[in-house]
């Protein structure tokens, strides 16, 4: 069993991103005449501002999330976006099965830990471990243990996958156009939102904050 944090990585960002909501934004009132090398930035930023988002769907960002399987149940909701996403039908864990940390568990869960020993009660944590994180760790690596005991009885994974935790790690590549990006942001950034997504979420929008800020930096938690 080896416990890993969430991340993220950007896979396309379109380099002529605002260019391309300028093009399409111009076509409308028939003004590309007045399109400049430096204008597309204060177009957008007009776009913005004026609530014009119909625009900014004129150009998709492409990410890939490494999480639990709970955030990626939430994720599918946005429906539309593209996804795809790693199986639990096809691949088969009869390695070292991976799990996503809790954002409220301490950074010492971080790491391979042994196979469960046959009584849980000899099983080693850290000795920071709390409880109940204790408990969280047990269940998963009796999860794992239970998962490969089915595998060796004959089931397939389809069938093993039955018993597998939210928190089993998983990945997952989505596609969705920059209007969708900021609703996506709105709620799952929100505080209402549930602490494992606003982690996973908050420094993806951070980045393309950095990068296009004009697009993002309105999106303020």
């Amino acid at each position: 069993m080896k416990i890993i944090e969430q991340n993220h990585e950007i896979l396309s960002l379109p380099e002529n991103t605002l260019q391309i909501m300028e093009k399409a934004g111009r076509t409308c009132y028939k003004s590309e005449d007045k399109i400049t090398n430096d204008s597309a930035e204060r177009f957008v930023n007009m776009l913005v501002r004026k609530d014009h988002h119909a625009m900014v769907e004129f150009s998709d960002i492409i990410v890939k999330f490494i999480t639990n399987r709970g955030v990626t149940h939430e994720l599918v909701r946005h429906r539309h976006c593209s996804f795809a996403q790693e199986s639990t039908r096809y691949v088969k864990y009869e390695g070292e099965m991976e799990f996503i940390k809790p954002v409220w568990c301490d950074d010492h869960l971080l790491g391979a830990w042994p196979e469960q020993a046959s009584d849980p009660k000899l099983s080693v944590f850290p000795t920071k471990a709390s409880p109940a994180e204790q408990v969280w760790m047990t269940s998963m690596e009796q999860a794992e243990s239970d998962y490969k005991v089915l595998l060796q009885n004959g089931w397939k994974a389809q069938h093993a996958r039955e018993i597998l935790p939210n928190s089993l790690k998983t990945e997952i590549v989505m596609k969705a156009n920059i209007r969708e990006w900021r609703h996506i942001f709105s709620l799952r950034c929100a505080k209402a939102s549930h602490p494992q997504m606003v982690e996973l979420m908050r420094p993806l929008l951070k980045e393309l904050q950095g990068k296009i800020p004009v697009v993002f930096d309105d999106l303020i938690f």
